[in-house]
């Protein structure tokens, strides 16, 4: 009985732990721009990893510590902890979170569920195109979500052309980038 006690507290230590480190990365991720102009509107577009972190979190812990994650995260955003892309520049807490990007946030929720629900080993080739089109089914709630928010605040055109268009590429490549390492993320969920 102590060793059952023993090994589910050391369980819930390393879920905790991973929670907690995976806020952390999901913070540096919004913080980290990288600016691109990929379709060329002639205006520089910054792009954080957020989506990526969201999607590998999903990827290497499953969907119950990644949702645990993404909630913590948010929570931590919504009491006023700086860990958003644009804050504290552009403000912090409850203010920043109803904002513009709030759909998105949201997203990331819903996101991280669908990418961490399915384990799948690579076998084939034909496991290779689920786990892309995985990806590209989680990512999509990110944008429908916040596509559907940010179009109350600005119109559905501006929506899209603002919201989405500028990033789809950026999106591509994160999400060929994820399906690649793949075998080596899934690896991961053996150390809880």
């Amino acid at each position: 009985m102590e060793l059952v006690n023993k090994i589910s507290i050391s369980k819930t230590l390393k879920i905790f732990l991973i929670v907690i480190l995976g806020t952390i990365l999901l913070t540096v991720s919004a913080k980290t721009k990288i600016n691109f102009n990929f379709w060329g509107f002639g205006q520089t577009v910054p792009m954080t990893m957020q989506t990526f972190m969201v999607l590998f979190l999903g990827l290497a812990f499953g969907y119950k510590i990644g949702l645990a994650t993404v909630s913590l995260y948010l929570i931590e955003g919504i009491i006023g902890l700086p860990v958003f892309a644009n804050s504290p520049e552009k403000g912090i807490g409850i203010i920043y979170f109803t904002g513009p990007t709030m759909g998105f946030l949201i997203g990331f929720l819903v996101a991280v569920f669908f990418a961490g629900f399915l384990k799948i080993e690579i076998t084939n080739l034909k496991n290779i195109f689920f786990i892309f089109f995985k990806l590209i089914f989680s990512v999509s709630f990110i944008y429908f979500f916040g596509l559907i928010w940010l179009s109350t605040l600005i119109g559905w055109e501006k929506a899209y052309k603002f919201g989405a268009q500028p990033f789809l590429l950026a999106e591509l490549f994160k999400i060929l980038l994820l399906t690649v390492l793949y075998p080596w993320i899934i690896k991961i969920r053996k150390f809880i």
